[in-house]
Formats: structure tokens, C-alpha cells, sequence
């Protein structure tokens, strides 16, 4: 039994207030007794990804302080703590990475994002190098974590394969949400979409899901979109995939919600997914289209 802690929170205006109001919420999490806190995607600034700007590059000069910032952070809450960072490991270089942080503040892990958006207001291949460290569960003292990002959640291989390697819940630090000039019917299928596959891969693979998503208005600084506004909705479903909570699309806050990591053997038993695969039959999986 865990009890994680989901920080869903906004844009501050600026990355020095930003930083403040998360460790707020943090500290706040880790007050409702949080052993493992887990933070939205890029949460450090602004989703800088809707342009593309060369001078956005300068957010990753940052990356040795901001690894000991968070490490103190987690030492500091005696937390195991789930980061976003713009990763920069030469010019022109440039990884979007989850940073693991144990309860003493080390590193248990990093996970370099796999699959690269490239969409109107997600432009990402501009500034982030695929992953290279494969999908690999992180060991921590809160278990044996599955940590993906954002994209990574529309994959079904992704978390099948970190289920395949131990994994003992998935988690998906998230920035999405819609553009006001799409109707409330497109905004509510996507919204749909959205919750729908990532409880999908909790059924699939009989584990736990958390995803973690910013809320907020967030502009286009050159002007050619008119912004993102991010719906929230971080939940947390069971490896049944039923949502045991659910947020809003507006609150800024740090809930903590309690998950039986051994249910899934209970689920696993009956619903034998894992023993029926035939894994024989599955080299069309290697092809990017099969003719």
C-alpha cells in the first residue's frame, strides 16, 4: 500500500514562482503523508513547446541545478519524488527526462521520453532527441515504478512493455489540453480519449495508472496560436482500471490518494492476459506498417 501525491497545478507567470507554488503543494502532499509525489510534465515553466524558438533552449542550461534542487526536495520531504526536466546533454542535444529522486534525495532513476509529438501548439520534435534509455521501471522505495511521459501514453507497447519488465504501477507526468476554438462535443471526445486509453493500459497489463496533467491558459508567445488551455482531469485508476479520483479541469492542488499495489495479482488471476499473449504471432509489431 502507497499513498501517492498528484500536484495538478498552473503557470505561474514565471519559472521563480512556479517552482515556489510546487514545492508548496509538495509540502503539502507530503502533510496528508504522501510516500511518493509525482509532478506534471515540463513543470518547471511554462509548456514552451507551443512555438518553436531557439531561444527556448536556454531553459535547459539549468539541468545540474535543477537536479540538485529536487534532490534537496525530496531529502527535504522524505518523499520519492517524480520530476520533468529539459534535459540538455550537448548543443543541440536535448532530452524531455523524468527524474527519479529517492526519500535521501539520490537519483533512483531517469527516464528519457520516447515518442516525439509534432502537432499545432505541441511542437516538440523542434526541441527533444527520442529517448534512449529504452522503457525501464525504476526501482524505488515506494516500489518498482513504470514512469512514461505525456505521449508515451497513447502507446499500448510502452506500457506493456514496462509491465513485461516489473513495473509495478505506470505513471504519466502529462501537459494536454485543448484549444478554445474547438466546440464542447471535440473538447469532450478528446478529454474521453484521453482517460480511456490510459485506463486501457491499467486493464491490459492488471496495474495501477496515475497521470498527472497541468491545468491553466497558456499563450503562444509569437502569437501564431491563440494558446492551450490544459484540462487537468490527473487521476489515478486501479489495475482494473476504475478511477479511484478523479480532478477537475481548474484546481490547483496536491491530492494524495492511497493505492493497493497488490491488487493486480488479484486482477492478474482472473483476467490472464499476460498467459494468453501469443508472443509467437507478434513480429508485425517490429514493422511500422504491415503490407
Amino acid at each position: 500500500m502507497i499513498k501517492v501525491g498528484m500536484i495538478q497545478q498552473k503557470y505561474q507567470g514565471n519559472s521563480k514562482d512556479t517552482i515556489n507554488k510546487t514545492v508548496k503543494l509538495i509540502e503539502n502532499a507530503k502533510k496528508k503523508g504522501a510516500d511518493l509525489v509525482i509532478l506534471q510534465e515540463l513543470h518547471q515553466d511554462r509548456y514552451f513547446c507551443i512555438n518553436e524558438d531557439t531561444n527556448n533552449f536556454k531553459l535547459s542550461e539549468s539541468f545540474d541545478s535543477d537536479i540538485k534542487f529536487w534532490s534537496n526536495v525530496a531529502k527535504t520531504n522524505d518523499i520519492v519524488l517524480v520530476t520533468s526536466l529539459f534535459e540538455k546533454r550537448a548543443p543541440g542535444l536535448y532530452h524531455n527526462t523524468a527524474v527519479v529522486f529517492e526519500k535521501d534525495g539520490t537519483i533512483a532513476g531517469k527516464y528519457r521520453k520516447m515518442h516525439i509529438p509534432d502537432d499545432p501548439g505541441f511542437y516538440e520534435k523542434f526541441y527533444f532527441t527520442p529517448g534512449d534509455l529504452g522503457f525501464e521501471p525504476i526501482d524505488t522505495s515506494a516500489g518498482r515504478l513504470g514512469v512514461l511521459i505525456c505521449w508515451d501514453q497513447w502507446y499500448p507497447e510502452a506500457a506493456r512493455i514496462m509491465t513485461l519488465k516489473g513495473a509495478e504501477i505506470l505513471i504519466y507526468p502529462t501537459a494536454i489540453g485543448w484549444f478554445d476554438e474547438d466546440n464542447q462535443q471535440e473538447k469532450q471526445r478528446q478529454l474521453d480519449s484521453w482517460i480511456t486509453i490510459q485506463r486501457s493500459h491499467a486493464i491490459a497489463n492488471g496495474l495501477p495508472v496515475v497521470a498527472v496533467n497541468r491545468v491553466g491558459f497558456e499563450k503562444d508567445n509569437s502569437g501564431c496560436l491563440k494558446g492551450i488551455r490544459f484540462w487537468g482531469n490527473s487521476f489515478v485508476c486501479n489495475a482494473g482500471g476504475e478511477i479511484i479520483k478523479k480532478l477537475d479541469d481548474k484546481s490547483e492542488t496536491a491530492q494524495v490518494v492511497e493505492i493497493d499495489l497488490s491488487q493486480s495479482k488479484n486482477f492478474r488471476d482472473i483476467w490472464s492476459f499476460l498467459r494468453d499473449r501469443r508472443i509467437e504471432c507478434y513480429s508485425s509489431l517490429l514493422k511500422r506498417y504491415d503490407d
